[in-house]
């Protein structure tokens, strides 16, 4: 099957980890990328880099906590470019602490961010997506809501959410060429990561069937497929990608 090289994709929380291996493998398809971030200097650097591989890419920042300016934002990107065809939402923070600790501003600034932003860019691009009769949502879960972890009561909230926002979207824009799943990481080597004592990313590396943490390129290859015209028959999906940490 042919792949169509004129997509338009937009990644957020793209100037590093996750949101950056995304951005790189989904230009290095032939998409045209529009790197997401509240910081402007890593995401030029980023087009930079791109642009010398031979891809395309441009540079947008935006709080995506804030609705009515991510709104304007995507809206901008699909009148100057003409078209929105991939929506990767993998923008997230973490509030971490115990339940009985954890207050409810820290839990709302998590839900807002990693679950409220999700919605709102897939209502901007449902109705662009739908327009076009071809339309790919990714939204960047974790193994942190399937299973829950201790300490992440509003980061886990906010990534089980996502799975029942991408089921609906699934059912409501299936019949329009749009698709919608969910990729869920496991334990992978980034910033949040390399900050972990030796001993303790020991033991979840033996918790894990393949005895290594993932790296973005993991991810990125994951989106990559799920975002691939030939994927059209994937939809409502929650892809896991943890090394077999999570298996049931």
């Amino acid at each position: 099957m042919a792949e169509s090289t004129s997509r338009v994709a937009v990644v957020t929380g793209a100037s590093r980890g996750i949101g950056k291996a995304v951005a790189q493998r989904l230009a290095r398809d032939g998409r045209h990328v529009v790197l997401v971030a509240r910081s402007e200097g890593p995401l030029t650097d980023l087009k930079a880099s791109i642009e010398a591989a031979g891809g395309k890419a441009s540079v947008r920042t935006c709080d995506i906590a804030d609705s009515k300016a991510f709104t304007t934002m995507l809206e901008g990107v699909a009148s100057e470019l003409g078209r929105l065809d991939i929506l990767v939402n993998n923008a997230g923070i973490t509030k971490d602490g115990l339940i009985l600790r954890m207050s409810d501003e820290d839990w709302a600034a998590v839900l807002t961010t990693n679950l409220t932003s999700a919605f709102v860019a897939a209502r901007v691009a449902a109705r662009l997506m739908m327009k076009n009769r071809f339309g790919r949502i990714v939204n960047i879960g974790s193994t942190s809501g399937i299973v829950g972890n201790a300490g992440q009561a509003n980061y886990a909230a906010a990534k089980a959410g996502l799975v029942g926002l991408t089921k609906t979207i699934a059912r409501e824009l299936g019949g329009k060429g749009v698709t919608a799943n969910v990729v869920a990481p496991g334990y992978i080597e980034t910033d949040m990561t390399s900050v972990l004592p030796d001993d303790i990313k020991q033991k979840i590396q033996d918790m894990i069937a393949v005895r290594r943490l993932g790296t973005p390129e993991d991810i990125a290859a994951a989106v990559a497929y799920v975002t691939s015209d030939e994927a059209g028959y994937l939809t409502g999906q929650t892809l896991i990608v943890d090394g077999g940490m999570t298996m049931a």
